[in-house]
């Protein structure tokens, strides 16, 4: 069965709204895990616009499944890293005016930096997963850098408003999905996923864990996080079937 790992980041998006002391994104990882989810993801932005570094410490502290630590390949986040330790580190793109994560990694700019940056956190038994998207080029350099894992960006096959283009999006996906499996990489997947489209991502059997937040947070606003990760769960457990 696929993996569900929540990504917390909203919970304090919705704190620094009014830059108050709750919700505390620390409170959701028991409910988030009791209600069946293998991990819990956090992005800790140069800016800190949303998790931050007591967050973090924390959440270090508490979550007893999987701390997923998305970030920069930045020298700081590399520091903070290898101090926390996390039990996978996602590297991410970032930019300052983004609202969120637009699009993967682009290896091919960015390999020189990764060649010494990833073996840096594998030797505090970090495992290190590169999110980009589902090209095979990409693929065939994430390999090459000796990372654990990719994760698939999701986002144009979520947002894709065409049936037609949902569908051809899906496909880069399993394609993508299955040469990575085959190359040795383990396979995870995420971006924009949410209750309505993410059955047939979960028929990809290369795809071993899936990170979703967004959906899952806005739901919880008017079910409440344990049930709105328990709905999750449940279209994963049905297709594993």
């Amino acid at each position: 069965m696929t993996k569900l790992c929540i990504n917390i980041d909203h919970i304090a998006t919705l704190r620094e709204a009014r830059a108050a002391t709750e919700p505390d994104p620390v409170h959701s990882v028991l409910i988030c895990e009791t209600a069946g989810a293998s991990g819990i993801v956090c992005h800790l932005r140069e800016d800190r616009r949303h998790i931050n570094d007591r967050d973090l410490r924390i959440l270090r502290e508490v979550i007893s499944t999987k701390l997923d630590l998305e970030m920069a390949a930045t020298e700081e986040m590399r520091g903070i890293a290898r101090e926390i330790l996390p039990e996978l580190v996602t590297l991410v793109p970032e930019k300052r005016q983004e609202l969120t994560t637009e699009g993967g990694l682009d290896l091919t700019r960015v390999h020189p930096l990764l060649s010494s940056y990833i073996p840096s956190l594998q030797e505090k038994e970090i495992e290190v997963s590169l999110f980009i998207d589902p090209d095979k080029n990409q693929i065939e350099l994430a390999k090459e850098l000796g990372a654990d894992f990719i994760e698939i960006h999701t986002g144009e096959y979520a947002n894709a408003i065409r049936e037609a283009d949902a569908i051809r999006e899906l496909e880069r996906i399993r394609t993508a999905a299955v040469y990575a499996a085959e190359m040795g990489l383990k396979v995870n997947a995420g971006h924009g996923l949410n209750y309505h489209n993410v059955q047939p991502v979960l028929q990809i059997r290369e795809i071993g864990e899936m990170s979703i937040g967004h959906s899952i947070i806005s739901r919880a606003i008017f079910s409440g996080l344990d049930q709105a990760v328990r709905d999750m769960m449940a279209i994963f457990r049905a297709e594993s079937r």
